[in-house]
């Protein structure tokens, strides 16, 4: 967060919480239209920078019409500031140890020539993606709703890797961790933990990104990939996995990325949760790609409102489309469904025939029933997580 934009938000928050009770808070419409940078990093579309060191770049509406997401448009999120701007693929391994029979230092050429390759097709999103819809401001960058993407990634099964070092009876979790560090050491390294019996077939490390070698700013040059899961337990030019008998703590998974354990998830600013929970799978989500908010469309011209739904894997069954604010839904057209885990297209045609402002609404429904809630039936929590809220944009029919 740049440094004007870090007192703007912490005096917003500042003045919530002064003038308001502990119950006061409430959710409303992520930020929108926010400004595209002028400058580009390595292998990325000039993207909404949240923050140089480390990266933190968000993705712009517009690109979410397609359901698979160029390599130069998806949004960046790392946490150490210490990003190794080289890497030697000749010294370049990951060390498997812990509760296994036999340790494993695999290179990339290993990973690629030694294990059955497989590819997933999946969505990807930050757990604090549309953060900045919550108020009272709350902790973290203030995303608005770029921090997702969808990718085919290819590599090799995390079960095949964990079966070639072969774990014993007491093998129940699994630390994961990169190769991105702390300005100090006592700074903790960003680490994620899982247990044995959460990972599946479609849990792979990834070389692979849409058919070329992974982004830098993406995890080059592999990545954990965990489909239907929030993309913070998807560490980054990993390097390093510990299969342990024990739950270990850390703060990325006892103290950050964590929501409220009760029913709505949810707390007040004044008085947080004392039971959480982590941060896991993803709930349902739709958003319009075209058109963007405060576009202008001519009166009696055809339009067609496109965008994306997703949700943590039982698949999309259908998106509503509204023009009237909720009041009246309409069926959108679903495009072909890529991988339960994966952005499902839809498209709405409509003729606008008078002149004035319009809000167009989309509101995505899985095929467990589930839907996305308003804005304003969202509980709020302190972290700023799992906003799901139903999208719209404004535009002007002249």
């Amino acid at each position: 967060m740049q440094r004007r934009e870090f007192f703007r938000v912490s005096l917003i928050a500042s003045t919530a919480l002064v003038s308001n009770s502990a119950t006061a808070s409430s959710v409303i419409k992520p930020r929108d239209n926010q400004q595209v940078s002028d400058i580009s990093f390595i292998e990325k579309r000039p993207l909404i920078t949240h923050s140089d060191r480390p990266p933190l770049l968000e993705t712009p509406r517009d690109a979410f019409v397609n359901a698979i997401t160029p390599n130069n448009e998806l949004f960046v999120r790392w946490h150490m500031p210490r990003i190794k701007t080289h890497i030697d693929l000749n010294s370049y391994h990951i060390y498997v140890h812990g509760e296994v029979k036999e340790r494993l230092y695999l290179s990339v050429d290993s990973l690629k020539n030694d294990f059955e390759a497989v590819s997933v097709t999946v969505a990807m999103q930050c757990g604090g993606n549309s953060r900045s819809a919550f108020v009272p401001t709350t902790s973290g960058i203030q995303w608005g709703s770029g921090a997702m993407g969808c990718s085919v990634y290819k590599g090799v099964r995390l079960k095949d890797v964990l079966a070639r070092a072969g774990l014993t009876e007491n093998s129940h979790y699994i630390t994961f961790n990169g190769s991105d560090e702390a300005v100090m050491k006592k700074i903790e390294s960003f680490k994620r933990e899982l247990k044995i019996d959460e990972l599946s077939d479609e849990t792979i490390i990834a070389y692979e990104q849409n058919g070329e070698d992974l982004p830098f700013l993406n995890g080059y040059p592999i990545r954990l990939i965990i489909p239907g899961f929030y993309a913070d337990s998807w560490v980054k030019a990993l390097v390093n996995i510990n299969v342990t008998k024990e739950y270990i703590p850390y703060y990325y998974m006892d103290t950050a990325y964590r929501v409220p354990d009760n029913e709505r998830e949810s707390e007040t600013p004044l008085k947080h949760a004392k039971n959480t929970k982590p941060l896991e799978l993803m709930n349902i989500k739709s958003f319009i790609g075209y058109p963007t908010s405060k576009s202008k469309i001519y009166a009696k011209s055809n339009l067609r409102v496109k965008g994306i739904a997703f949700d943590a894997g039982s698949g999309i069954k259908e998106v509503l489309i509204s023009l009237d604010g909720g009041k009246r839904w309409e069926s959108a057209t679903l495009g072909k469904e890529l991988s339960k885990y994966a952005f499902r297209e839809f498209s709405y045609g409509v003729k606008m025939m008078q002149k004035g402002r319009v809000s167009i609404m989309a509101k995505a429904i899985n095929n467990r029933g589930e839907s996305q809630p308003f804005a304003e039936e969202i509980a709020w929590n302190h972290g700023g997580y799992k906003y799901n809220g139903i999208d719209s944009v404004t535009i002007d029919i002249v």
